[in-house]
């Protein structure tokens, strides 16, 4: 029966993480009702620097445990973030716009997940 519960608590812990990542982005979205979409950019960089953080904090520190760490990358940060919906969008708009909402979304997500990593180095 242990063994069992064992197989399982990394599904589950996937599965909580990703509940709640979902409800944020859903939240999150829905602060934003512009023709651009400023929902899908916010989470999308502030996951990258989440997880920039995690990922950089497990290398550099390494306090948090591997259940914290699947319950907020795996789980959270990856339903949180979202690539489809902002191909989806992007696809959607004005090229202007589209070039854009690219460009933003590379450019910041990867700064965020830098400052991220400065992040965790203060932490160490």
């Amino acid at each position: 029966m242990s063994d069992g519960v064992s197989r399982a608590e990394p599904l589950l812990l996937v599965a909580v993480g990703g509940f709640a990542g979902a409800t944020c982005r859903f939240l999150v979205d829905g602060l934003f009702t512009t023709g651009f979409p400023w929902g899908t950019l916010a989470v999308n960089v502030t996951g990258s620097f989440l997880l920039g953080v995690l990922l950089y904090e497990n290398r550099l520190v390494g306090t948090l445990s591997p259940e914290t760490r699947l319950v907020l990358g795996t789980g959270f940060l990856s339903s949180f973030t979202t690539y489809s919906t902002f191909a989806v969008e992007t696809s959607s708009l004005a090229p202007p716009l589209a070039a854009a909402n690219v460009a933003a979304n590379y450019t910041f997500g990867v700064l965020a997940v830098v400052a991220g990593r400065v992040v965790a180095r203060t932490l160490s």
